[in-house]
């Protein structure tokens, strides 16, 4: 799936390829249109294109065919410095000759702004990301989570309409990442900016976004809402991608009115909702996501599918509980349940029945 057949957007890719040898391809004919003001992250794996078309985009990889426009505009001539776009990089690339406010003030003194706009922009972009008051300070006096709101700030300070952000996040502990995630949302809101985001962390993805286009081999696997994703993947690659799901191989015995019947390599029948398969014989992946699985009689839906299970390991997470099964020959499946009062643990060796709504099982292709 990809972006084609949409309304005129303001950032639009109308069938992008890239090639760095002539021959192989490392983005394949995007098509890609997003609207003025949406927050869209380009996730993927290391080396499926995603990074490459932020840099197209930019202007410091030029397209091999194709056109990419900014608010209708084709932008493929226009030099990186005259496209009005902010960059934000993992590594900062803050000037470390000079102060905060003098790395915030040299983008406006690059487009002929007077010193005392300069004076009050820079101001203004402090205050956004919360720095008032570090001005004098060098970039070498700040810790990562300082520089980082430097950088973000000097991206904003010009009033750009296009924020484009290379994996800003990457170089920050874990708890410092996730409150600078709320934090470039929040601003995101509350400016109205356009975001192009790229990262290969999905709770990233998942957490900061509107939409999200899943990369993979140069093209989109699928471009949608964060719970579209996570709840309905396009096709196998999306679903691993995206999440922990578990994967019983199988064969498709029959698909009517929404429902696909799979016997599983073990023999087992279950029902589960056809994505991206052909039909009757054809090789599938059932995915199940480990917080849909139930084994309590009382939490099983009624419609459920029910199939015996082998605890094989038990692990504690403070807020959950992460059980490892053995089920249907896989002793990878994963159930993962609420740490509640009156929760229950289960036990190495002990055997459970376990059951999900067919409605959260999917008949997925083979990769």
């Amino acid at each position: 799936m990809d972006g084609s057949g949409q309304a005129r957007g303001f950032v639009e890719f109308d069938r992008v390829q890239k090639s760095y040898d002539g021959v192989t391809l490392v983005v394949k004919d995007l098509n890609l249109a997003m609207p003025k003001g949406e927050f869209l992250t380009l996730l993927g794996p290391s080396g499926s294109g995603k990074t490459t078309c932020l840099m197209m985009l930019a202007g410091f990889e030029t397209a091999t065919h194709g056109e990419i426009r900014l608010d209708g505009r084709p932008i493929t001539q226009v030099p990186p410095h005259r496209r009005g776009i902010g960059m934000v990089f993992q590594n900062y690339a803050l000037f470390p000759h000079m102060t905060v406010a003098e790395n915030l003030a040299f983008p406006l003194e690059v487009r002929g702004i007077g010193r005392a706009a300069r004076e009050e922009k820079v101001r203004r972009a402090l205050d956004m990301v919360q720095m008032a008051g570090f001005g004098g300070r060098r970039p070498a006096q700040l810790s990562g989570g300082q520089q980082q709101r430097i950088a973000l700030a000097r991206a904003l300070v010009f009033e750009p309409e296009l924020v484009l952000m290379d994996e800003p996040l990457g170089a920050l502990d874990k708890q410092l990442r996730e409150r600078m995630q709320f934090e470039i949302k929040h601003l995101h809101e509350r400016l109205g900016i356009t975001v192009v985001y790229v990262t290969h962390d999905q709770s990233e993805a998942l957490t900061m976004s509107d939409r999200v286009a899943v990369f993979n081999d140069g093209m989109i696997q699928q471009l949608a809402p964060p719970d579209e994703l996570y709840e309905r993947p396009a096709n196998s690659f999306v679903a691993q991608f995206i999440g922990e799901n578990n994967r019983l191989p199988g064969r498709i015995e029959s698909v009517e009115g929404g429902r696909a019947l799979v016997r599983l390599d073990t023999g087992e029948l279950i029902d589960a909702t056809p994505v991206n398969v052909t039909g009757p014989g054809a090789r599938t992946l059932v995915s199940i996501r480990p917080e849909r699985v139930e084994f309590k009689p009382d939490q099983i839906p009624a419609d459920a599918h029910t199939i015996e299970a082998e605890v094989l390991e038990f692990i504690y997470m403070g807020d959950s509980f992460r059980t490892r099964l053995r089920v249907a020959g896989s002793d990878d499946f994963i159930m993962k349940y609420r740490n509640a009062a009156g929760q229950r643990r289960l036990e190495p060796g002990e055997r459970v029945t376990i059951g999900w709504s067919p409605a959260d099982a999917r008949a997925l292709d083979m990769p």
